[in-house]
């Protein structure tokens, strides 16, 4: 029972750094966009950093954020199916 535990703690580690990364990437990936954007656009309406703010503040409520937490929710599933699959045949 106590390699379980350690097992789950391990595997909500590497989860825990793979969702973080992600999240960082992503989040970095969107500010070069909107950096690029506005850039484009030569938009003298607002200044870059309000911009820039605006649109990551838009990316933190968006569906594509949440969609990173799928980096717990699928292997997690995908063992407890295995494990029923196997428990069960």
């Amino acid at each position: 029972m106590f390699v379980w535990v350690l097992r789950l703690i391990f595997l909500f580690a590497i989860l825990t750094a793979i969702y973080v990364a992600l999240a960082r990437y992503s989040r970095w990936d969107r500010r070069k966009s909107l950096e690029a954007e506005f850039d484009a656009a030569d938009n003298t309406l607002k200044p870059r950093e309000e911009h820039i703010a605006e649109g990551l503040a838009r990316y933190d409520q968006s569906l594509s954020k949440r969609l990173l937490l799928g980096v717990f929710v699928a292997p997690i599933a995908i063992i407890a199916i295995l494990l029923i699959i196997a428990y069960y045949m």
